[in-house]
Parts: structure tokens; sequence; C-alpha cells
């Protein structure tokens, strides 16, 4: 009886998803003003789109879609990463319009099949392929591995045309491999989304998780856009606190007076208030160009407000409204990146760099950006080898 009662209750549930993940989005809702403001970036990857739509059109089931979802989306990214490498334009919002199209018209068909009870899963496979997320593999004579994240567009309400220097970032050093100190590096690149849904439900946890516990990966760099110039966020924050909506226009539900807690698995996500990041951030502020450097250690706490903290143990019994990277999911991926180390490999060098902010699209100022991050990476790994080199003469 309670196994029926079990099977009942998952049916309904998976069910309930796919009804709700039939509704247009508040970001696909956003496309036929996108066609109109800037066709020439939604017509970029136009093709891809199309290829979708088409075989969609001779599939008359979801089983066994989602391999073939996957492969969209792969392309997708590849396209993107490839271009971005190939004819650099330092513009990533091809890339974001495409995906939602390409989930828009998987959506249209579920509708007119009136049989997607996996839709969720569909959508999922979709997302995460187009993303990068599922097309990490480093090349096994490499000696240094970094993985770097960026972000969607945001805060596209204020501005339709926004880019995201962080998303570019990613995606023209996705598969980069230099020489450094007689060494091979190599980095991989995926693409995060601006909605806390998809935090809550453990994106962040699903993706880096495996690459902590084997310990695969040698450098973790988090990337957004924020404010004049480069900051190394020192001291991330625990909770939300921004008044700033995401891309789905969901607000944190926190405030100044109010931060809250973010979720993971239906519950409030563990950890202290602050936490420190590992970067070797004495090596990357060096790193030359057109913007400033901080070693930012600004935070903001229940107790005591906006101060520059000089170590954890000053911390350790305040409440976090704001870490480093501010009260967004700017601040939250660089703590859910450090709980994870702790976790998982302690001494892996991990943190947050925020970019200087752009205000729609400026290509020449994306470009200084990423050449700057181009050389915070060098002198990163320079860092770590050395590190290396003197731990194998102890």
């Amino acid at each position: 009886m309670r196994t029926m009662l079990a099977l009942t209750c998952c049916c309904f549930l998976l069910a309930a998803k796919a009804h709700a993940a039939l509704s247009v989005t508040v970001e696909e809702q956003r496309l036929e003003a996108a066609w109109q403001a800037m066709p020439q970036v939604l017509s970029r990857f136009e093709p891809l789109v199309k290829n979708l739509r088409l075989e969609l059109q001779y599939t008359e089931t979801s089983r066994d879609l989602a391999p073939r979802l996957r492969q969209h989306g792969e392309q997708l990214w590849q396209q993107a990463t490839y271009q971005a490498r190939t004819n650099p334009n330092y513009d990533d919002r091809a890339l974001y319009w495409a995906r939602l199209m390409m989930t828009q018209t998987l959506r249209q068909w579920c509708q007119q099949q009136q049989a997607c009870t996996h839709l969720p899963l569909l959508l999922e496979a979709l997302e995460l392929s187009s993303r990068g997320q599922l097309t990490m593999r480093f090349a096994k004579d490499s000696d240094v591995r970094i993985l770097l994240t960026g972000f969607d567009p945001f805060l596209l309400d204020r501005n339709l045309n926004q880019s995201n220097p962080s998303g570019v970032t990613a995606l023209m050093l996705d598969g980069w491999v230099f020489q450094q100190d007689g060494k091979q590096v190599e980095v991989q690149s995926a693409m995060i989304p601006v909605r806390f849904a998809d935090f809550d439900q453990g994106m962040i946890e699903q993706l880096l998780s495996p690459l902590l516990q084997e310990q695969s990966i040698d450098l973790l760099l988090t990337v957004s856009m924020g404010r004049e110039h480069f900051d190394l966020e020192h001291f991330p924050g625990r909770r939300r606190s921004a008044e700033a909506p995401d891309n789905l226009n969901v607000r944190t539900g926190g405030s100044a007076s109010n931060p809250v807690l973010p979720l993971l698995d239906g519950e409030p996500l563990p950890g202290p208030e602050f936490m420190a990041y590992s970067l070797p951030y004495s090596a990357m502020l060096q790193a030359e160009g057109r913007f400033q450097i901080n070693d930012n250690r600004s935070v903001t706490t229940l107790e005591r407000g906006e101060f520059a903290a000089q170590s954890l143990a000053e911390l350790a019994d305040q409440t976090a409204v704001q870490g480093g990277g501010g009260g967004y999911l700017s601040n939250e991926i660089s703590y859910r990146s450090l709980l994870l180390r702790d976790r998982y490999h302690p001494e892996l060098p991990v943190g947050h760099i925020h970019t200087p902010r752009i205000a729609a699209f400026e290509p020449e100022t994306t470009a200084a950006i990423v050449q700057q991050i181009k050389q915070m990476i060098r002198l990163a790994a320079a860092s770590q080898l050395q590190t290396a080199e003197a731990d194998n003469h102890k």
C-alpha cells in the first residue's frame, strides 16, 4: 500500500513539474523584443535552432530524446566557443538568446504532443549541454588544469542589449592551452544561469562536486561582472540580500536588514557566515592592463555594518549581509565553491573575480577585460607551479 502511494505521489510530482515546465518563461518572453532590438545577434546561431526544430517535427515521442537534445546543446556550445576563439567579437549574447530559442522550441513541441512527462529532464539535457557543463574534459598531458565559470547576461529589463564580460571570458578561454615554465596549462569553461532556482536546486554542487572529489582540477575561478575595477573577493558571505532580480524576475527575498539563506535540496544552505578564498591573489594582483585589481576585503554584517575584514577570526561572530561579492549570485557561487573545496579538496585554490562592468555591449572594453584576466590566469598558474615545486623539495 505504501509503495503504491509513493509511486502515485512520484507520478503526480513528475506530472506537476512537467505541466509547470510547459509554461513560457520570463526569459523566453523577452525573445520577441530581442529580435526587434538586435536581429543580427539573434540570427547568429539561428541555423542550429532550425536544426532542432526540424528534428522535432519528425519526432513523435520524447523517449530517447534527451541524448539528441544534449547533442544539439553541445553543438551550440561548441559553435559559440569556436567563433569566440577564431573570430572574436567579444559578444556572449548570441549564445544566451539561441539557448532560449531552443528551450522555447522544445516547450512548444511538448505542448503539441500533449505527452511530455519528462520535459524537465529534457530541458536539463539541453540547458546543461549548451552551457558547456557536460563537456569539460582536460587533456591527459595538461600539468595545470583550470576551471573557469562565467554568467549569462542579466538585468535585461534594464537593458535588453546587455552583454556580460564574464560570459565572454568563459567562451573565449574554453579550451585555452598555454605553456608556463615548461608546463602545459589548460582552461575549461562553463556558463552559469542568473537564476536563484538553479542554485537552490544544486546546480553548482552537481557541476563541481565530481571535479573536486576526484581532484581533477588545480585551480577554480568563478567570474562575474561587478564594479568599476577588478575585485578579487576575499570573504564571500552565506546570505542573500540584494534587491536586484534574477533573469526570471525572482528576487532574493532578503534585504540589508533581513538577509536570507539560500537553499540546497530544500534545506537552508549549511556553512559558516563567511569563508575566505584561497587564490594566489598576491601574484594575480600584478596582472598588467587597463584596470586596477583590488583584493577586496569589504563585507557587510548585521552587527557592524560595512567594514574591511582582515581575517575570518574577525568575522566569527558576525551575521553576513553581504560578502565581498555582494548579496547576489556572484557572491553565492564563490561561497558554494568554497564550501565544496573544504569538503573535498582543501588545498585547492578557489575564488571569485568580479570584472569591471560594462553599460551594454562594449567590445573594446570587454577585450581589455579578457586580456587582463588571461594575465591573471598566467600568474596564478605560475604561482601554482612554484608551490608544487617547493612541495616536491620538502
